[in-house]
C-alpha cells in the first residue's frame, strides 16, 4: 500500500484498495454536525376542578354505638361524590387527623354528652360556636335514645353516669332522628344542606321544603317517648304498622298487636328510639307535594 492509499484509509477508512476488497468500516460523523432529536410532546389533560364552591363538614363523636357514622360510610361511591363535588371533610376522629374543632360550615353530632366528662362538655360547646349549622344525628344525640338507661359503673369510668341529648346543652339547628338514620337520609341531608347555602332561589326552596320538618323536630325538644307515637303518630291515622318502634325499643316496652303498637308505659324509659324510628313521625305535608323535585335534585347531584 503507497502512501496515498494510506492516507486514504487513514481518513476514510479501509476500502478496496488495489482491487481487493478490505473490511470497511462506517465513516465517523464530522465533529461539527449536531443531531437532536425532538422531544415528543405530550399534552397532559387539564385537571377538571369541581364547579361548586364546596362547604365545610365535621363528625363530631360523643357518647355512642358509632353506627351514625357506620351509616354515613355505607353511601359508598355517594360518600365520595359528596365529598369530591360539594363537601370538605375538615373534622372526624376516625376519617380526618385534627385534633381540635375547627370552623365548619355543617356539624354532624353522634351521640349524646355525658355530664360528668367535662372534656365532652367543652367540645360540644366548641361545636356550637364553631358550627353555623349543627345537626343531630342519630337518636341518642337527638334524645337520648339507650344513654338516658345509663346508670355508670362502668369498670374503666364508674363515674361516667349522665348522659343528655345534645339539645339540652346548646341549640341545635336540625334533628336527624333513627337509630341509626338511614344511609340514604344522612346523604339527603347533606345535599340538602349544600344547596341551601350555596344553590339557586329554586333549589333553596327544595332545600327549605326538605330541612324543614327535621328543623322543626330540633325546635321541639329533647323529649320524646311511646307516648309521642301515640298522640302524633296512631291518633292522627298515620300508623301503618311496620313495626319499627317495637323493634327499636331497648326496653322491649312496645310490643305488636293486631298491627298495632302496644305501649307498656311503666316500662318505657323516655329515650325517644321509638318516636325517632317512626318513619312518619315527622310527617310533612310540605315534603310530600314536592318529593319530585326534591329527588329529582338529589339524583342530579349525586350523578359522578
Amino acid at each position: 500500500m503507497g502512501i496515498l492509499e494510506s492516507l486514504k484509509a487513514l481518513l476514510f477508512g479501509k476500502h478496496d484498495v488495489g482491487g481487493e476488497k478490505q473490511d470497511q468500516k462506517p465513516a465517523d460523523k464530522p465533529a461539527d454536525v449536531i443531531v437532536e432529536k425532538k422531544a415528543s410532546i405530550i399534552k397532559e389533560p387539564k385537571e377538571e376542578k369541581p364547579v361548586a364552591d364546596k362547604i365545610t363538614v365535621g363528625h363530631v363523636h360523643m357518647s355512642g354505638c358509632t353506627g351514625c357514622l357506620v351509616s354515613f360510610a355505607d353511601n359508598y361511591e355517594g360518600l365520595l361524590t359528596i365529598l369530591d363535588k360539594y363537601a370538605d371533610l375538615v373534622y372526624c376522629l376516625t376519617l380526618a387527623d385534627v385534633r381540635h374543632i375547627p370552623e365548619m360550615d355543617v356539624a354532624l353530632v353522634e351521640g349524646s354528652v355525658c355530664i360528668q366528662d367535662h372534656i365532652a362538655v367543652e367540645e360540644i360547646i366548641e361545636t356550637r360556636k364553631n358550627a353555623k349549622i349543627v345537626v343531630a344525628l342519630g337518636a341518642c344525640a337527638c334524645y337520648g335514645n339507650i344513654t338516658r338507661f345509663c346508670r355508670g359503673g362502668q369498670q374503666n369510668q364508674p363515674q361516667h353516669e349522665s348522659y343528655l341529648p345534645i339539645g339540652d346543652l346548646i341549640d341545635v339547628d336540625v334533628y336527624i332522628p333513627g337509630c341509626a338514620p338511614t344511609p340514604q337520609q344522612i346523604r339527603n341531608v347533606c345535599v340538602m344542606a349544600y344547596l341551601l347555602l350555596k344553590g339557586n332561589d329554586e333549589q333553596k326552596a327544595l332545600a327549605g321544603a326538605y330541612l324543614t320538618p327535621m328543623m322543626n323536630l330540633a325546635k321541639a325538644g329533647t323529649e320524646a317517648c311511646g307516648c309521642d307515637v301515640m298522640y302524633n303518630v296512631i291518633n292522627q291515622g298515620l300508623c301503618m304498622g311496620c313495626g319499627s318502634c317495637a323493634a327499636a325499643c331497648p326496653v322491649r316496652a312496645i310490643t305488636m298487636q293486631y298491627g298495632k303498637p302496644q305501649i307498656e308505659r311503666d316500662l318505657c324509659i323516655k329515650c325517644g328510639a321509638c318516636y325517632a324510628q317512626c318513619p312518619r313521625s315527622f310527617f310533612s305535608f310540605d315534603v310530600v307535594n314536592q318529593y319530585e323535585g326534591i329527588m329529582e335534585a338529589i339524583d342530579a347531584a349525586m350523578q359522578p
